[in-house]
């Protein structure tokens, strides 16, 4: 179980967030600026809420201070850009600084990536390259994912695939997942619940055979 509650002062508005995930995934919808990735950002560790809580599975990551580093946090994250090393193969993306080269292995046969094991992300699609970075991201064996925009930069037959790729990941890692998205079709297709951020606050909760309806500010 992911729980976060936690408050942060940013440019134009105060970020002031509750919700809780279990094995599930839980969409973050909303404009651009009212602070989704922030909230990644903070589960992750890369940066800190003013005061709050974030919690997985009875670790208090954050309870008015950081309280584990980033590099413990046990936390998978796919960037908006996939962020993998150019200089490395797929293989060795996926394998960088694991102990379990068998579990990449697995990792690569169940995203069907297997055949790119020897070439560069400059060598690979759009699709391709985001397999890679969930597997990359799952390779640790995290307790939590957590996903910035990421099917936004594929065509819509890939990205069509990729939703069917991560509800497969999903079921076979029961794990708290969150997503950002803009795109209201992908969040009812994948999220079993749905937050509509406004300025830095839930606006709106859907479950996902609802339609997302914005409400007014």
């Amino acid at each position: 179980m992911l729980t976060v509650d936690i408050q942060k002062q940013l440019s134009h508005f105060k970020l002031n967030i509750q919700f809780s995930a279990a094995n599930e995934i839980v969409v973050l919808s909303g404009p651009s600026g009212s602070g989704k990735t922030t909230i990644l950002n903070n589960i992750a560790g890369l940066s800190h809420p003013d005061s709050g809580i974030i919690r997985l599975n009875g670790t208090d990551f954050f309870d008015g201070k950081p309280l584990v580093p980033i590099q413990k946090r046990n936390i998978g994250y796919l960037f908006q850009d996939y962020a993998l090393f150019p200089h490395m193969t797929v293989w060795k993306n996926i394998a960088y600084g694991m102990k379990n080269e068998a579990f990449a292995k697995d990792l690569m046969k169940e995203l069907r990536i297997e055949h790119l094991a020897a070439k560069y992300p400059s060598e690979i699609s759009g699709g391709e390259k985001q397999r890679t970075a969930i597997a990359r991201a799952i390779a640790t064996e995290p307790e939590a994912l957590l996903l910035d925009e990421p099917f936004s930069a594929l065509d819509d037959e890939t990205r069509e695939k990729s939703h069917e790729e991560l509800l497969r990941v999903h079921q076979l890692w029961r794990i708290p997942i969150v997503m950002v998205t803009h795109n209201r079709e992908e969040a009812k297709k994948l999220g079993n619940r749905i937050l509509f951020l406004r300025a830095g606050k839930i606006v709106e909760k859907k479950p996902r055979k609802d339609s997302v309806t914005i409400a007014s500010p």
